[in-house]
């Protein structure tokens, strides 16, 4: 079966889908098929969309059903596990696990998009580490790079590895252009992580996330 990586960040807001976009368009590059999938997702426009699972399904170039990309969709923006409740839904991990497979069995690469920070709730017992535990998953970590961020990202491997997950590399994104120290930061993170830097991603690239792709390289290689 195909490669597929669980993809997670230090928090929300730091760009998890823009650096999964990204990696898909580096795959694509380098000739691979490359799907991407958002299994839970919160906020939704007019038409029922989210923005995140349509961003993914442009930059991914193997074509799937919006139902395999995205099995659960909330219309508010706000907790997964808060929406899902309001909704009457429980998140399963089955449909997700059906939906990895299905996407791996036509795609070279898959990457599968966590929602919010590594430990989010998705229901009562269940949160968004657990998914990544049932999917078993190697893991990229997406750190959003800000002050506070060394805290978050060793904090966030800790948990990782607490699982027994494989951390197999991490993108230092830089969300916050005028970063104090980013250079001193940077560098304590590439001790301090107990991976592979996939890349260093410029605030606002040109080209959006198809031009962040040439900053990327992809796990393992």
């Amino acid at each position: 079966m195909s490669p597929a990586y669980f993809l997670t960040g230090t928090d929300t807001e730091i760009g998890k889908t823009f650096i999964t976009c990204a990696l898909l368009h580096r795959a694509a590059q380098e000739g691979l098929r490359a799907a991407g999938l958002k299994p839970v997702a919160a906020g939704t426009d007019a038409t029922g969309l989210n923005d995140d699972v349509e961003a993914i399904r442009a930059a991914s170039n193997v074509a799937l059903p919006r139902e395999l990309i995205n099995p659960y969709c909330f219309q508010p923006a706000i907790a997964p596990h808060i929406a899902a409740a309001e909704a009457g839904v429980t998140i399963a991990v089955g449909p997700i696990k059906a939906a990895c497979e299905q996407a791996r069995q036509q795609a070279d690469l898959v990457i599968v998009e966590g929602v919010g920070g590594f430990c989010v709730p998705l229901g009562e017992k269940f949160s968004a580490a657990d998914l990544a535990v049932d999917l078993g998953l190697p893991v990229i970590l997406v750190v959003g790079m800000r002050l506070g961020c060394i805290n978050h990202a060793l904090l966030t491997a800790d948990a990782i590895a607490a699982r027994g997950l494989k951390l197999a590399g991490w993108v230092a994104n830089r969300i916050d252009p005028a970063m104090s120290r980013f250079d001193e930061n940077l560098a304590t993170l590439q001790v301090a992580l107990p991976a592979p830097l996939l890349g260093v991603v410029p605030n606002g690239p040109q080209g959006g996330a198809r031009g962040a792709a040439d900053f990327l390289k992809l796990p393992g290689v």
